[in-house]
């Protein structure tokens, strides 16, 4: 079992039924999924080497194969056409998702140069919290080596808690670095 799992199931999720007062287990807020993307301008990128790339890397960051996303509809103001990939997306459930949170709280946060913590206010009203990372670099998986090109990504949590304040708390409780 993940070490942030168990520390969840003995700790975390009785301090957050204590403090909010739920009588089921099953009330308590939880990591349901956590989703990675990486977005690739193509043109300015360099096409397919750069989509191959973005895929490696993210696979090799979460330990799954990454997924190409394609765009919906045709955009003419940003030059993309119906299909054309646009970047590449992963999502993380069960223990991988809990291996991976645990890793990006403990090990790789902490990475980041002049490093404040996170912002407190990326929630989405409904207990998802998403925030962006500037360089891929700071994950332990990626050596200097391994990258051609510094890029971000997009990180979503996605948690079964109702609002805003149960989300934050359940996050605080993981240990997730927020700015005070």
């Amino acid at each position: 079992m993940p070490r942030l799992k168990d520390r969840y199931n003995e700790e975390i999720r009785p301090a957050l039924m204590e403090r909010f007062g739920y009588k089921n287990i099953w009330q308590a807020p939880r990591l349901e999924k956590v989703c990675l993307n990486i977005g690739i301008s193509s043109k300015r990128e360099g096409g397919q080497e750069a989509l191959e790339a973005a895929t490696r890397e993210l696979t090799r960051i979460v330990g799954q194969r990454a997924v190409v996303t394609r765009a919906r509809r045709s955009i003419a103001a940003f030059g993309v056409r119906q299909g054309m990939p646009i970047g590449v997306r992963v999502t993380l459930r069960g223990d991988r998702m809990w291996e991976f949170v645990d890793r990006l709280i403990s090990i790789s946060l902490p990475r980041i140069r002049d490093f404040r913590g996170i912002p407190r206010n990326s929630f989405d009203g409904r207990g998802s919290y998403s925030f962006g990372i500037d360089d891929q670099l700071i994950f332990p998986e990626l050596g200097y080596d391994d990258v051609e090109k510094q890029r971000g990504m997009s990180i979503t949590m996605v948690t079964t808690a109702k609002t805003d304040e149960e989300a934050l708390a359940f996050l605080e409780m993981l240990g997730m670095p927020f700015v005070r």
